[in-house]
């Protein structure tokens, strides 16, 4: 007989009892962004309107596009990308997630790299597409150019005139916090329109404030890996995001090896270090997102020593004998019910 998984139960610690939602009519709203999938459940105050809400959530979307997708030819990364070496003026919230996320290169000593956007393209994970069937890797050579444009401590910053200074041929990628940064933009402007209990999803990523009408949080599952078997974990995303950085996501295989679309930008390669995928938990969705993928690139040793310090709430899942194996924070310990 198999051997029964228990089901897991995570809850955050928190010291004040939660405010019952504004009214008991909970929305279901959904759609399509960034190449995935968006999707809501939003407690409405009284007298709103729920179109209201949708084009709200629509239009931080659009503008997350407008600002940080590189598939978007006039979108403002785009703009920086192509422009010529010198100094470009940013719009204040592009500034602002790039200030974020270059605070974020610092503190994981570059496992976060907003700047690895030619490295991704070379790959094939960026907006030309996959590589050529008659080349699927890069050259070694093409590999050591792309590194000479791409790097974290290349890209400098003029907060006076708010502006980057583009070295010529830097691409920036903010696809390890995109999706996290739509997420929280989304829950502020929802909590700014009377909705202060809502669960946000934008590909994966999630958010959860306030509770529901019977006083219950919003209860999600963790994302697994297919490959393997794991304990069901679910948690109450109160005040909490997750996010979930894995090597099945996005992914080419060639001559019996998998290449993840996570890149090293001390290598200039998808990493190879064995994990499947890394949880995070984190009050901000941005912040989970940004930690999933630097605790990736980190490894499993690396990484765990790092969610230690910072108090992170992580799950490591690596691959082991044609299984996977599990390793948790401390902290993901200590939000733990098993009851």
């Amino acid at each position: 007989m198999a051997e029964r998984i228990e089901n897991r139960v995570l809850v955050p610690v928190t010291n004040a009892p939660p405010t019952l939602p504004p009214s008991d009519d909970i929305w279901s709203l959904g759609g399509e962004t960034m190449g995935t999938t968006w999707s809501a459940r939003v407690i409405a105050a009284p007298g709103a309107i729920q179109t209201a809400y949708a084009d709200a959530i629509q239009a931080e979307l659009d503008a997350v596009v407008a600002l940080f997708s590189p598939w978007v030819a006039d979108s403002e990364i785009s703009r920086f990308n192509t422009a010529p070496p010198g100094a470009v003026s940013l719009s204040e919230p592009f500034w602002a997630l790039l200030q974020a996320s270059m605070d974020l290169s610092d503190d994981t000593d570059g496992a976060v790299d907003p700047t690895l956007g030619a490295l991704v393209d070379l790959w094939g994970f960026g907006p030309p597409g996959p590589r050529s069937s008659e080349q699927p890797l890069p050259w070694p050579s093409e590999i050591e150019e792309a590194l000479a444009v791409s790097g974290w401590r290349r890209l400098r910053l003029d907060p006076g005139a708010r502006a980057a200074l583009q070295p010529g041929g830097l691409r920036l990628d903010f696809s390890a916090i995109a999706k996290g940064h739509a997420v929280d933009r989304i829950s502020e402007r929802l909590t700014a329109l009377g909705a202060t209990s809502h669960l946000i999803e934008v590909g994966g990523e999630l958010r959860g404030e306030g509770v529901k009408p019977d006083g219950q949080p919003w209860w999600v599952e963790l994302e697994q890996p297919p490959a393997g078997e794991a304990r069901r974990t679910v948690v109450a995303l109160y005040g909490l995001s997750v996010a979930t950085s894995g090597d099945y996501r996005r992914y080419f295989g060639y001559d019996g090896r998998l290449y993840a679309h996570s890149i090293d930008g001390r290598t200039g390669r998808p990493i190879e270090n064995g994990l499947a995928s890394v949880t995070v938990l984190h009050p901000s969705a941005m912040q989970a997102d940004a930690f999933a993928t630097a605790l990736t690139v980190m490894g499993m040793d690396e990484g765990l020593a790092f969610a230690t310090d910072m108090k992170l709430a992580a799950r490591f899942m690596a691959h082991d004998r044609g299984g996977l194996v599990e390793v948790l924070s401390p902290a993901f310990l200590e939000m733990m019910d098993e009851d």
